[in-house]
């Protein structure tokens, strides 16, 4: 049979499918509606083509909060090895006279943010690791100075001075910045009542190494029972010193309280901790000046450590899924120092600029001024930002980067779109600081496309921040469920082809197949293409109910692939040709496309059987669809098409017999009287051993899928069938 290729012939593109129907009309009627005087921007890409499918203001700028990390984090990916690991080193420049190290310990970092418990159940277990590398050489007392190199970053340690809120500073994820770091450059308050009404709350700091100093004006105190005012305390930290002051009253009911705060002057945070884990691994410490001569000493020893907490991929988890702004800014000061010289904001927004040149972006559409988002001053297009997420999914390292991202129930996600049923369609960077929300990343589709959004709100004003976020996470699921369109009958599919993985041969596995779907509800015309098309918007999968030939391409579909995962694609070749969703390719007679097509399906001659030649009305067909019936591009008169069939009386014949031979599935066409198509009912019969066929067919008579007697549905066919066509399945 000759392979008609049948391409819309109006406005639309001849190889880019319709996006017509990704649906967003009303995406900024429910904005306005929910966050009034908000602004809003979307920008949704086909990773695929590159189109951009969807703008909205996507080329005005936007302040992106945390959804900046997405940069940071690119940039990072791109430049540095998979294996790049912060290091700290330890050099003990001096002489070791028994169990007493005589020198200097030479302490350098290169800002590695997981000196904490992020990664390890003690926040000292690197500062122990370090001890006991010490140790090790049977030193237990050491004697000199201790030095703390901080030159692979320049200051300040406040991460942004002129560009951050000043209460950030002041906020835990504001903390200062420094090549060396300890516990996130924080310390942790806890409180609880005193004994009686009156005495002071107790209050004190983990971890307790003697860096904090507490002014504890925190009175206990018996809220008053008849009122509804609330005790209140807060803390308040010096701008400069390590000093923390609590005030206020604490209910004496209360079991306890904790808050997270920022520690001053990161480098002697560190110092002070280091100095704690000697010693508590019994590490003597005595500060002593360098006697005259040592540099010299014939005995002089140099011992060098390197230390690492975590590596790169763990540090993007920390960015991207948890939205940690204190590993965001050391990674970007990190690169500015392994590869421009240059460990600072500047140096990390010189390779930002340089990532985005490589990926065809402009860098006037990112404005940037730190590496968290923290900055009110940040501002990006959506458009751009889109663009930047789908050269990292296409990027040699874009698994990682992806898998990097929150997702529902994960990391930042842990509170958003609970009621996504399938929450592996999506992932993607959340952010927020006042007045500004956004949503950055990836939404999986049914046909195999990730699509890269990101969807922004601006200038919230006094909305509630919760309505703000649940419009974005509403107006996000819509755009996943509008391009998974019934998902829930792949996944249905899916677990089918499970359940068949011992069968093997393919006659077996579709009497498995075709006999699963017995009693599953006739619909006629319930599939299309979804979102890819503007003709007809169904979905791509179905299985809630079937017509003739849905029942036989989901049945066949699941019995030819070769995995769970190929079972989509497999039945859209079945569907379409070359698998290209789209109305103009999709198979729409049976025997002249859907078989003679020959990809899946091939005619089966049988003694006694005739040919007839018909002429498809194509052209009619295509222009009550408003489209035009092209081949290769060029307008074609009605094909004619050669029908191999098997008369009535020959075919009951047929099936009057009990089959001999083994279990044998084919397809059946029932040719149509009409002279305008090929045939108008098909399905499954199926030759049972010693038994007589078996029809299986999607009917609309019953209104579901049935299994009768071949014979007896043909004697029921009497006067209005001229024959039938055989047609056997080709497993590739």
């Amino acid at each position: 049979m000759k392979k008609f290729w049948m391409w819309i012939g109006l406005c639309a593109s001849l190889f880019v499918p319709s996006f017509a129907k990704l649906n967003v009309s009303d995406f900024q009627a429910i904005v306005d509606s929910m966050v009034p005087e908000s602004r809003f921007g979307l920008s949704v890409r086909s990773v695929k083509t590159g189109e951009e499918l969807v703008n909205i203001r996507g080329y005005e700028k936007f302040t992106p909060a945390s959804t900046l990390k997405t940069l940071t984090t690119a940039t990072a990916i791109h430049y540095l090895p998979l294996d790049y690991e912060p290091k700290t080193f330890i050099t003990l420049d001096g002489v070791q006279n028994g169990k007493v190290f005589n020198g200097v310990v030479n302490v350098r970092g290169q800002g590695d943010p997981n000196f904490s418990g992020r990664f390890y159940a003690n926040p000292f277990h690197m500062l122990y690791a370090m001890a006991d590398s010490i140790k090790a050489l049977g030193i237990d007392s050491i004697k000199g100075n201790i030095n703390l190199d901080s030159s692979y970053y320049k200051g300040p340690w406040k991460s942004n001075p002129d560009n951050w809120r000043k209460n950030f500073f002041d906020a835990w994820y504001g903390a200062e910045i420094a090549p060396l770091n300890f516990n996130d450059n924080c310390g942790l308050l806890k409180i609880k009542p005193g004994k009686k009404v009156g005495d002071p709350a107790i209050v004190t700091v983990e971890p307790d190494i003697g860096y904090t100093e507490v002014r504890n004006l925190l009175k206990t105190a018996q809220k008053p029972k008849k009122r509804r005012r609330k005790l209140k305390w807060e803390y308040a930290l010096d701008p400069e010193r390590n000093i923390v002051t609590v005030s206020g009253d604490f209910d004496i009911e209360s079991d306890s309280a904790q808050v997270a705060f920022p520690i001053r002057n990161p480098v002697l945070y560190f110092d002070a901790a280091f100095k704690q884990a000697l010693k508590d691994r019994g590490l003597t410490f005595v500060p002593a000046e360098i006697p005259e001569g040592a540099a010299d000493s014939a005995a002089k020893m140099q011992k060098r450590f390197v230390f690492s907490a975590a590596p790169l991929l763990s540090i993007l988890d920390e960015i991207n899924q948890k939205s940690q702004n204190y590993h965001a800014e050391t990674l970007l000061r990190n690169m500015g120092a392994e590869l421009a010289n240059d460990g600072s904001v500047e140096g990390g927004k010189t390779l930002e600029q340089k990532f985005l040149a490589e990926a065809g972006i402009s860098g006037e559409d990112f404005e940037v001024y730190d590496g968290s988002g923290l900055s009110f001053r940040n501002r990006l297009k959506p458009s751009s930002e889109t663009k930047l997420l789908a050269f990292m999914a296409r990027h040699p390292k874009g698994e990682y980067y992806i898998r990097s991202f929150a997702s529902p129930g994960v990391g930042s996600g842990s509170s958003r779109m609970k009621e996504l049923k399938y929450p592996w369609l999506t992932q993607f960077k959340t952010g927020f600081i006042g007045e500004v929300h956004g949503l950055a990343g990836y939404i999986q589709t049914m046909d195999g496309d990730t699509l890269t959004v990101a969807m922004y709100l601006n200038e919230t004003n006094k909305n509630p921040d919760v309505i703000s976020k649940d419009v974005l996470d509403t107006l996000w699921m819509r755009l996943i469920n509008q391009t998974n369109d019934n998902y829930g009958s792949l996944m249905e599919m899916k677990s089918m082809w499970q359940e068949a993985r011992g069968i093997g041969d393919l006659p077996a596995r579709l009497d498995f197949f075709s006999s699963k779907l017995i009693g599953r509800p006739y619909l006629l015309g319930p599939m299309g293409e979804s979102y890819l098309g503007n003709i007809d918007s169904k979905p791509l999968v179905y299985m809630d109910s079937l017509d003739c030939v849905t029942y036989v391409e989901h049945a066949l579909a699941m019995a030819l692939a070769p995995s769970a995962d190929s079972i989509f694609s497999t039945h859209q070749k079945i569907r379409y040709y070359d698998g290209q969703i789209d109305f103009s390719y999709r198979k729409h007679y049976l025997i002249a496309d859907w078989v003679g097509a020959g990809d899946f399906a091939r005619v089966v001659e049988m003694p006694g059987d005739t040919t007839i030649v018909r002429t498809m009305q194509k052209n009619a067909f295509f222009k009550a669809k408003n489209l035009k019936y092209l081949v290769n591009g060029v307008p074609a008169e009605d094909p004619k098409v050669d029908i191999r069939y098997l008369p009535y009386d020959k075919a009951v014949e047929l099936m009057s017999k009990p089959y001999e031979g083994p279990l044998l599935v084919l397809g059946v066409a029932f040719i149509s009287k009409k002279s305008i198509i090929d045939a108008y009912h098909t399905g499954f019969v199926v030759f049972i051993p010693g038994e007589l066929p078996r029809v299986r067919h999607a009917s609309s008579l019953k209104k579901r899928v049935v299994e009768m007697n071949m014979v007896d549905y043909l004697k029921s066919s009497k006067g209005k069938l001229p024959g039938i066509s055989l047609f056997e399945f080709i497993q590739k």
